[in-house]
C-alpha cells in the first residue's frame, strides 16, 4: 500500500524499495527580438546591425530588413530573456552612437 507521505514527496515504492520519480524540467521561456521600422534609420545601418549583433549571413541580413521596412516589424532572432535584453542593449547603444532611432523590442516566443 502507498505511503501518502511518500507520493506527496515525489517517491515511489516498487518491490519495497523508494524511488525518486525523475523532477520534471521545463525548458526556459524564450523571447523573440523584433526590429522596428522607422522613417530615418537606414537600411545599411539595419542590415549591419542584424550581421553584427545577431550574427546573420549578409543575405539573411538583408532579407530581414526588406521585411522589416515592408511589413514594419521583423524577427531578428530568438534567445533566452537574459541573451534578448544583452542584444537588445547592444543595438540600442549603436543606433545611439551612429545617431539613429532604431528599436528594438522583444516579446514571448
Amino acid at each position: 500500500m502507498p505511503h501518502d507521505e511518500d507520493h506527496a514527496a515525489g517517491v515511489q515504492r516498487e518491490g519495497g524499495l523508494a524511488l525518486e520519480k525523475e523532477p520534471e524540467t521545463k525548458q526556459p521561456q524564450r523571447y523573440k527580438v523584433l526590429v522596428h521600422n522607422d522613417n530615418y534609420t537606414t537600411m545599411e545601418f539595419v542590415v549591419m546591425v542584424l550581421e553584427v549583433v545577431f550574427h546573420r549571413p549578409d543575405t539573411e541580413a538583408v532579407r530581414i530588413m526588406l521585411h522589416v521596412h515592408q511589413e514594419g516589424v521583423g524577427v531578428a532572432g530568438v534567445y533566452s530573456f537574459e541573451e534578448a535584453e544583452t542584444r537588445i542593449a547592444k543595438v540600442a547603444r549603436l543606433a545611439r552612437e551612429h545617431e539613429f532611432p532604431l528599436k528594438c523590442t522583444m516579446e514571448p516566443e
